[in-house]
């Protein structure tokens, strides 16, 4: 069988079990978002033979929600190279072990950074995809990555510094051994599931009700959290359409016993709120009345104008 260091793919295939669940009764997102990191870092590390961190993962749309019981298909396919860096087209699809085949449910897109033992920075292999297919997906990457620095610089605009009136919520825990990967640092999945989780306390708050993911974007990763670090996510809501809630995240890591305690990771996410008929159900209206929230929730109307530009791509950035 071809190496990964050969084809640039790797697939691991799994059957989701019930304690991947969510609140909703199907696989929680925040699972979903671990199972992609770790698929796409197979992929890079086969790829540049080097361990390799996540740096950044686009735009996500959580299309058909993975049922508990499915065999679940991760396929990573790596389709652009920099200098350091590797872009890794994730597909995620599934379907019932007694219909033996799967169906696509969404994909995405991950950067991943190959270091040395150090932590710097090292040289990939070039990749020279072969066939139209793989050729296209490479010159598609190219298109999209101005597109990713705009999503980047609108998600780092997030004024944090200011009082705000928005609703939000915060989590603060330890981070735990098992929280971390075979580097020593905590696996990019288990972040993004915690940045999840805490948009989904942030969602349901406001709406006093169930709330699914619906969309999750501009994953930028900053620096690394280590064991025992402390962390804390915190979420604030930045605008509601009818039955929808845009909520920013960013996360926060130190040693507890000093005053190093920075920026790790940032995102934006979207949560839908589902009434007891499975549809979404309309949400009460926030009204941003501060400058800093009233730039908030115009930075989450510039994203949707993003999303829906053609260049952007209908599933993934």
């Amino acid at each position: 069988m071809p190496s990964t260091a050969t084809t640039g793919q790797v697939t691991l295939r799994f059957l989701a079990a019930p304690t991947d669940a969510g609140q909703g009764g199907t696989v929680s997102a925040g699972r979903i978002l671990e199972w992609i990191d770790k698929a796409g870092f197979a992929c890079a590390a086969g790829w540049s033979g080097r361990y390799c961190v996540t740096a950044y993962v686009g735009n996500i749309d959580f299309r058909r929600p993975v049922q508990v019981g499915d065999l679940v298909e991760v396929t990573a396919q790596l389709v652009l190279t920099g200098r350091t860096s590797m872009t890794i087209v994730m597909d995620v699809s599934s379907g019932t072990p007694q219909a033996g085949e799967v169906e696509h449910a969404f994909e995405c897109r991950m950067v991943f950074v190959a270091v040395d033992d150090a932590g710097g920075p090292v040289d990939v292999p070039q990749w020279a995809p072969p066939g139209a297919v793989l050729r296209a997906a490479q010159a598609e990457a190219q298109r999209r990555l101005e597109l990713r620095e705009r999503v980047k610089r609108l998600v780092a605009a997030q004024d944090w510094s200011q009082p705000s009136s928005a609703p939000g919520q915060s989590l603060r825990f330890l981070a735990a051994p098992t929280d971390v990967n075979w580097g020593g640092k905590v696996h990019g999945g288990i972040v993004m599931r915690w940045l999840d989780e805490a948009g989904y306390v942030c969602a349901s708050s406001w709406s006093h009700g169930h709330v699914v993911s619906r969309f999750s974007g501009g994953v930028s990763f900053l620096r690394p959290i280590r064991i025992g670090d402390l962390v804390e996510i915190q979420a604030r809501l930045v605008h509601t359409g009818r039955s929808s809630m845009h909520v920013a995240l960013r996360v926060l890591a130190g040693n507890p016993r000093s005053a190093d305690f920075g920026l790790t990771t940032q995102c934006t996410s979207v949560y839908v709120a589902i009434g007891a008929d499975g549809r979404p159900s309309p949400v009460g209206t926030w009204v941003p009345t501060s400058p800093v929230d009233v730039g908030s929730r115009d930075r989450a109307l510039e994203f949707m104008a993003l999303r829906s530009d053609p260049a952007f791509g209908t599933t993934s950035h």
